[in-house]
């Protein structure tokens, strides 16, 4: 569970009853700093002079307010839709991409008014009748580090539970899973864990659960009844990389049940970086060791417009041979999907 150093509440925030329930729960802390603020001064509010003081600090922020527009960004290949419960996250995963897309919002930030949140997530259900319109929970976010205080995970599970049409995935690095153990989820709520190497978890993710405790919820969360999956990303390509991801799925392999009501899902995702999330990244963990050197990757335009490094052809045609030929023999007596090796 995080535990802010500071939280900040939004004007109005406290008249929503997420906000209020928020506030009783850390009001008596006194090693908490409850700050109400009047305007919409967020940054005015978290100290730190340079970029990487301000972010870390911000690190260790929760900001509770309103969500104003309600206009959902699309979220493609994922989902349809996001689902802007919240945006953040408490790791400090080096390579995230949203160092880049919030770099200068390194907060976690609930947004309490789920009501109408919830309420025009139905409206573009409506739009898509009569097909499955699909919500992701954790585009801009890790949504289960607050879940114990915030129940918005739980709040939309049970939504989308008497939804025919809509459904909702979420993925997440943490294991504060134990109350979304006993939902009636209808199986309309999918939820994956990123995964990844002792090595890349040891490096570049700090603040995260170890891979043993990643899988032991994951468990957890199948035996419960969940469709499932497993986000193998950032994919690193270094000396003895092969031997580190077959143990690594080796290991999830024994901590699978015997029986799951769903097909296990693989996503997996080379490491690749722009220009700009270098810059970012290099300002705010000057001590970074991540591999990115020019030299050594590809140049390519993605799917929104900018350009991004990525590694060269070769070597993304073995690592999808890789990762295909393992978990076809490792999981070949277990239903599993590999949605895309990118």
């Amino acid at each position: 569970m995080f535990t802010p150093k500071r939280i900040l509440f939004e004007k109005n925030a406290l008249n929503y009853p997420i906000g209020k329930q928020i506030y009783q729960e850390f009001i008596t802390d006194k090693e908490i700093n409850i700050i109400e603020l009047k305007g919409g001064k967020i940054k005015g509010s978290i100290p730190g002079t340079t970029p990487k003081d301000f972010y870390q600090e911000g690190k260790n922020t929760l900001v509770v307010g309103v969500k104003a527009g309600l206009k959902f960004q699309s979220c493609k290949p994922s989902a349809h839709y996001q689902l802007p419960l919240l945006s953040g996250c408490i790791g400090h995963c080096q390579y995230c991409y949203l160092n880049t897309n919030l770099g200068d919002k390194p907060y976690m930030r609930i947004n309490v008014n789920v009501e109408e949140i919830l309420n025009q997530a139905g409206n573009y259900i409506k739009e898509r009748l009569p097909e499955i319109t699909i919500f992701e929970g954790s585009a801009t976010s890790d949504p289960v580090p607050v879940e114990p205080y915030s129940h918005l995970l739980k709040t939309a599970i049970e939504h989308f539970s008497k939804s025919p049409n809509g459904r909702f995935r979420f993925v997440t690095k943490y294991t504060d899973v134990d109350t979304l153990l006993g939902i009636d989820h209808q199986g309309h709520t999918e939820i994956r864990f990123t995964l990844n190497t002792n090595k890349v978890i040891q490096d570049y993710e700090r603040r995260t659960p170890s891979l043993e405790k990643r899988l032991e919820a994951a468990k957890q969360v199948i035996t419960a009844g969940y469709p499932s999956g497993f986000l193998i990303a950032p994919v690193f390509l270094y000396e003895n990389w092969k031997g580190d991801y077959k143990h690594l799925l080796l290991s999830l392999r024994e901590q699978l049940p015997e029986r799951f009501p769903y097909p296990i899902t693989f996503e997996i995702i080379s490491h690749r970086y722009t220009p700009r999330a270098k810059q970012v990244i290099s300002e705010i963990y000057p001590d970074n060791r991540l591999p990115m050197q020019e030299e050594d990757r590809s140049y390519k335009f993605g799917q929104f417009g900018y350009g991004k490094y990525v590694y060269p052809k070769e070597a993304l045609q073995e690592l999808t041979s890789f990762f295909r030929d393992e978990i076809g023999v490792i999981f070949q007596d277990r239903d599993i999907q590999i949605k895309y090796i990118i």
